[in-house]
C-alpha cells in the first residue's frame, strides 16, 4: 500500500517529518517496507533551454543540440527524440547522472562522430510516466537551471507499508491517517461526505435485480449505482495524474483515474461503465459454466457458476468486485456513465480471485473487507468528483440488496491491558486511544462498554481491544521483566512426546538418514492405499488436486520425495520424518509417528558402487534394524517385544512384520514396500520402510537416582555352537528365546550364524545354527558343568520348537 506524504496530508493535519511518520507507522503495526524520496532521486535533473537543434550530419533521425542548462556555457547533446527542436524548454541530465528509467549512469559519448555531453530526457527515463515518444516539453516561461523536482513539485516522499490481511481499513490512505492521528501525530480531517443533488431526476436504469437461485453462492451484498449524463471524458487534471503516478498507478482517463483515486485514498473500490454500451437491463447473477469475460487486463477469463458477474442481456459486463470488462469500458467518446459502488463477501471474492488468478487493486481491498457503511457515501464521493472534473448531471442513485452492518459492543475491563501486556494505562488514556481509532466508549468504572466501528470487523473480543491500546500506546513501552530465578534445579520442561521426537530424530540421523519435511496433505488415492481416505479427512478447500486428504501415514510423503530424487539422478536415499498423521477427525485420531525409508543401495554402511564388492540392495532387515535402533533409543528393547510376521497393508506380503507389546499395543511396522505400490510411484528396486507410533510407547519408569555398581566378571566368557533341525514354519525368534532362557545365570547372549535348507535336512525342514555365550561369575566352569548347560539348552529348544539337535 503506497502513499505520499502530500496525499496523506489531505486527511491528516500534521507537521511531522517523514522520519517521524515512518517510525510511528512501524510502531503502531503498519510495517514500512520502503521509503522513496522522489526529489532526492531526481535532484541532478535540471530545466534547460534548447538553443539550437540541427540535423546530425551523419544520421537522418538524430539532432545535434546546443543546450543551456544554466551553467553559463552551451552543452553539446545528441538527441534522437522526434520532438527535439530549437527554442523548446526541456529536462536535461548532465554527465554523471543516474537515469532510473534506463538503469545506467550517463557518461560522455561520441555518436556518429559528434560529441554528446548529456541527455535530454523523456518522462519514462525519469520514471514519472510511461511516455517515451519524445522528450519532456516544459512551458515557454519555465526557468533555466532549476532542479526539475523543485520546478515540477516532485519533491514528495513515497511510503510503502505492508497491510496485514485483517486491516482492510488501512488499504485506504484515510485509514492510515486515522491510526496516525490516534497515535498523536496530528489531527484527522472531517471525513463527512455530503450527498450530491440529483439534478437529472429519476434514473432510467432500475435497481439491479439479484438473480440468484436458492443455495447458490452470493458474492454481492449491496449494489449502489448512479447514472451520470453528459460527461466529457479525457485526460484527468495534472494534479490527479501526479498523485496516481507517485504511487505507481498509470493514469488512463479522467473517469478511471477518479475511481482509482477514491480507491487509493478511501479504500473504496468503484467501477464506471459506459451506459450506452449496456444492452438491455443490467442485473446481478452468477456466471454460467463456460462463460467468458474480456477483461480490462487484455485477457479473456473463463468463468464458472460460483463467480458473481454484473451482466446485461448480452452477457457479463464485469467480474464482480475483481475486474471490469472491455465491452463496457469508458473511452474518450463516453458521454453517459453508470457508476457502481457495491458491498461484497470477502471470502467469496478471495475464492474467485484464486480461481481466476486475477490480482487487481479491487480484489486486494475487497478480500480484506471494505467498510460496509461506505457503500453509498463512496458513490456520492465519486459522483462529486465526476461532476467537478468531467461535468454532466447526476440521476438519483439506485440501490438493491442489503448489507448488514453488525453492531458489536464489547464489555472491556480496563485491567485486561495490564494483565495481557504489563502496561499500566489509565482509563482516560484508554478512552482517548480507542476514541481516536473510531471506537465508541461508554462508562467510567473498572469496566467500560466499547462499540466497534463498521470498518473494524477484525475486533471481536477483549484481547483485540488490548492489542489496539498496546500498539497505539507503544509496543516499545511494554515492560521487560526477567523470569523469576528458581532456587533449585528446574524440572523437566519437555513433555514425553516432545522428548520422544527429539530422541528419535537424533537416533535416525546417527544411522545416516536425512530428515525430510513433507506436506500433511496427499492425494485421495495415496490416502486410501495407506489406510485413510475417509470423507471427514478430505479438505474442503484443497490447494491442489494431489493434496486433497489429510495423510494417514508419513510414508506417502517420503516415497514421493524419494521418487523426485530418483528422477533427478539420486536413486539411493535414506529419509526419515517425524510428524503428525491423521486417522480420524477427532483429537484422539491425531498421532505422532516416526517413519523412514531406504531405497536402492542406501544401507547403513553406505550407498553406491564400491571396488571391494558388489553393492547390496536394501531389504526387510534394514527396515527392522532402523526400527529396532529407534526403539532402543526410546527405551524399548525389541527383544522383549513381540515381533509378529503380520506386515502392514503397504508392505510386501512375505517381507514385513509388526512390533507390539501384547495384541492391542502396536508400536510399529517394518517391511519392504509392496512391488505394485513401488511401481505406481515410479520407484525401481526394493524399498525398505518402517513406521513407529510414538504415542503408543509406554511411559518410561522412573529411574533410580543412583546407578548400581558395575557388575563385571573377572572370568573370561566362552561360547558353544549348536545346530537344530526344525520345521520351516518355526520362527527363529522362538528358538533364540528358548536358548537364552535355558540358564539365565550363565547364558548372556545367543545369536544366529547360519540358516540352511536342503535335501540333507529333509523336506519342509531347515537348519538353524546358533552361538551361545556363557559368562561364568564365581569360578571357571568344568567340562561337566558346560555339558550340563548344553543339555539344558538343547532340551529348552526342542520343547519350544519341536526340533532336534542336528547330527
Amino acid at each position: 500500500m503506497k502513499f505520499t506524504i502530500e496525499w496523506l496530508k489531505d486527511y491528516l493535519e500534521t507537521d511531522a517529518t517523514a522520519d517521524e511518520i515512518v517510525k510511528t507507522l512501524t510502531t503502531i503495526g503498519l510495517e514500512v517496507e520502503d521509503v522513496v524520496d522522489t526529489g532526492a532521486r531526481l535532484r541532478d535533473f535540471v530545466t534547460a533551454h534548447v538553443v539550437s537543434a540541427e540535423k546530425h550530419p551523419n544520421a537522418d533521425k538524430l539532432r545535434v543540440c546546443k543546450v543551456d542548462a544554466g551553467a553559463g556555457e552551451l552543452i553539446d547533446v545528441v538527441c534522437g527524440a522526434p520532438n527535439a527542436r530549437t527554442g523548446m524548454k526541456a529536462v536535461f541530465a548532465p554527465v554523471g547522472t543516474y537515469i532510473p528509467g534506463s538503469d545506467f549512469t550517463l557518461t560522455k559519448g561520441n555518436i556518429r562522430g559528434q560529441a554528446s555531453n548529456g541527455m535530454l530526457c523523456s518522462a519514462r527515463e525519469l520514471e514519472i510516466s510511461d511516455d517515451h515518444e519524445g522528450i519532456i516539453e516544459l512551458p515557454e516561461d519555465a526557468p533555466v537551471g532549476v532542479a526539475y523536482p523543485d520546478y515540477a513539485g516532485l519533491d514528495d516522499v513515497v511510503i510503502d507499508v505492508a497491510i496485514t490481511p485483517n486491516r482492510g481499513d488501512c488499504t485506504g490512505i484515510y485509514g492510515i491517517a486515522r491510526d496516525l492521528a490516534a497515535a498523536g501525530l496530528g489531527r484527522l480531517h472531517d471525513a463527512a461526505i455530503q450527498p450530491v443533488p440529483s439534478t437529472a431526476g429519476p434514473s432510467p436504469v432500475p435497481p439491479l435485480e439479484h438473480r440468484f437461485a436458492e443455495g447458490e453462492p452470493k458474492t454481492i451484498r449491496k449494489f449502489a449505482g448512479r447514472l451520470i449524463k453528459g460527461v466529457k471524458n479525457g485526460p484527468s487534471p495534472q494534479w490527479l495524474q501526479d498523485r496516481l503516478r507517485a504511487v505507481g498507478l498509470r493514469p488512463i482517463n479522467a473517469l478511471a483515474d477518479i475511481t482509482n483515486f477514491i480507491s487509493q485514498g478511501r479504500g473504496r473500490p468503484l467501477h464506471a461503465y459506459d451506459a450506452d454500451k449496456i444492452v438491455g437491463t443490467p442485473h446481478l447473477r452468477n456466471a454460467r459454466p463456460g462463460e467468458t469475460l474480456d477483461g480490462l487486463d487484455d485477457k479473456t477469463h473463463v468463468l464458472d457458476e460460483t463467480m458473481c458477474v454484473i451482466a446485461d442481456d448480452q452477457g457479463p459486463l464485469c467480474l464482480g468486485g475483481i475486474l471490469g470488462g472491455e465491452r463496457s469500458s469508458c473511452t474518450e467518446e463516453t458521454v453517459n456513465i453508470f457508476m457502481e459502488c457495491a458491498g461484497w463477501d470477502p471470502d467469496l471474492i478471495a475464492q474467485t480471485g484464486r480461481k481466476t488468478g486475477i490480482v487487481s487493486d479491487a480484489r486486494y481491498r475487497l478480500e480484506r473487507s471494505v467498510d460496509p457503511a461506505l457503500t453509498e457515501p463512496g458513490l456520492e464521493l465519486a459522483t462529486r468528483m465526476v461532476l467537478d472534473i468531467c461535468g454532466g448531471e447526476a440521476c438519483e442513485p439506485v440501490i438493491s440488496g442489503e448489507e448488514e452492518i453488525p453492531e458489536r459492543v464489547i464489555t472491556f475491563p480496563i485491567s485486561e491491558v495490564q494483565r495481557l501486556t504489563g502496561l499500566r494505562v489509565g482509563l482516560p488514556e484508554v478512552k482517548a486511544i480507542l476514541t481516536g481509532l473510531g471506537f465508541w466508549v461508554s462508562g467510567n468504572g473498572e469496566s467500560v462498554k466499547v462499540a466497534v466501528p463498521s470498518w473494524r470487523p477484525d475486533v471481536t473480543m477483549k484481547a483485540d481491544l488490548v492489542e489496539e491500546v498496546m500498539r497505539i500506546y507503544g509496543v516499545d513501552s511494554v515492560p521487560v521483566e526477567p523470569l523469576p530465578r528458581a532456587d533449585h534445579v528446574a524440572q523437566t520442561m519437555l513433555t514425553p512426546i516432545q522428548n520422544r521426537r527429539r530422541i528419535v530424530r537424533r537416533a535416525l540421523a546417527v544411522r545416516g538418514m536425512d530428515e525430510a519435511m513433507t506436506w500433511s496433505f496427499i492425494s485421495e488415492d495415496l490416502a486410501t492405499r495407506f489406510g485413510g481416505g475417509q470423507p471427514e479427512l478430505r479438505l474442503a478447500n484443497a490447494i491442489a488436486s494431489d493434496m486433497t486428504d489429510m495423510r494417514p501415514s508419513l510414508l506417502p510423503g517420503l516415497l514421493t520425495a524419494a521418487a523426485r530424487n530418483a528422477n533427478r539422478g539420486y536413486a539411493d536415499v535414506a529419509l526419515f520424518e517425524v510428524g503428525q498423521i491423521f486417522l480420524s477427525d477427532a483429537p484422539e485420531g491425531q498421532h505422532t509417528y516416526a517413519s523412514g525409508i531406504r531405497t536402492g543401495t542406501a544401507k547403513l554402511t553406505g550407498s553406491g558402487r564400491h571396488w571391494q564388492g558388489k553393492a547390496e540392495k536394501v531389504g526387510v532387515y534394514d527396515a527392522k534394524a532402523d526400527l529396532a535402533a529407534a526403539l532402543d533409543a526410546l527405551g524399548v528393547d525389541i527383544e522383549k517385544a513381540q515381533v509378529v510376521a503380520e506386515p502392514a497393508d503397504w508392505s510386501h506380503p512375505g517381507r514385513g512384520g509388526r512390533v507390539q507389546l501384547g495384541p492391542r499395543l502396536i508400536l510399529g511396522w517394518f517391511g519392504e514396500l509392496h512391488p505394485a505400490l513401488a511401481a505406481d510411484l515410479d520407484l525401481d528396486g526394493p524399498v525398505a520402510a518402517f513406521e513407529i507410533d510414538l504415542d503408543a510407547l509406554p511411559l518410561p519408569r522412573k529411574k533410580a537416582t543412583s546407578k548400581p555398581a558395575l557388575d563385571a566378571s573377572a572370568l573370561l566368557p566362552l561360547s558353544r555352537d549348536f545346530a537344530f533341525v526344525v520345521d520351516k514354519s518355526v520362527e527363529a525368534a522362538t528358538l533364540l528365546r528358548a536358548a537364552k532362557g535355558a540358564d539365565k545365570a550363565l547364558v548372556t547372549d545367543v545369536s544366529i550364524f547360519d540358516v540352511f535348507e536342503g535335501t540333507h535336512v529333509g523336506e519342509g525342514k531347515k537348519s538353524i545354527a546358533i552361538e551361545v555365550t556363557l559368562q561364568p561369575r564365581e569360578k571357571t566352569l568344568t567340562d561337566e558343568e558346560i555339558e550340563a548347560v548344553g543339555g539344558k539348552i538343547v532340551a529348552a529348544v526342542e520343547k519350544a520348537t519341536g526340533g532336534a539337535l542336528r547330527a
